[in-house]
């Protein structure tokens, strides 16, 4: 019902219109086309059709651009949903991964390298779920970067 309220105005605008001039015995378009023909005089006619033009195109402009920025509004919070629900998911992995761990750790002879590499994947996986929260342009490249690995052209080690 929200969407057709343009619709209704214009109907309840019409009808009134309509009635008004039915009831006191109007004849508006007679009074427009003499309106008209009263300013050929001042040559200002020629004004009124391209000015129609122009704000025939800026409405359906105008109209345009609040329909995009309606579906990028929609978008969003669709993408905002999602990443929630991913960010949901993935914590739960990795605090279940936390059982794998303690696990590892518990069991004797388990080289320490591999625990080590597991907390560096771990801190990896959580840097790139913040990085994924905090993007700011709902974009492809945007969302692609902001997951992509981070090469280090000049490591510490080579200095």
């Amino acid at each position: 019902m929200k969407q057709y309220k343009l619709t209704f105005v214009g109907i309840i605008v019409s009808f009134g219109l309509w009635l008004t001039t039915a009831l006191l015995d109007l004849d508006l378009f007679e009074q427009v086309v003499e309106f008209l023909e009263s300013l050929e005089a001042f040559e200002v006619d020629e004004f009124i059709i391209p000015s129609m033009i122009f704000f025939l195109c800026l409405s359906l402009n105008i109209t345009q651009l609040y329909r995009k920025q309606g579906m990028r509004i929609g978008s969003l919070k669709i993408y905002k949903a999602m990443l929630t629900s991913t960010h949901h998911i993935l914590n739960n992995f990795l605090n279940q991964m936390q059982l794998f761990k303690m696990t590892a750790e518990s069991t004797e002879g388990f080289p320490e390298e591999v625990l080590q590499l597991y907390d560096e994947i771990m801190d990896e996986a959580l840097a790139q779920i913040d990085q994924l929260g905090n993007v700011t342009s709902i974009d492809e490249k945007t969302i692609v970067d902001s997951v992509a690995p981070q090469i280090d052209i000049f490591p510490d080690d080579a200095a």
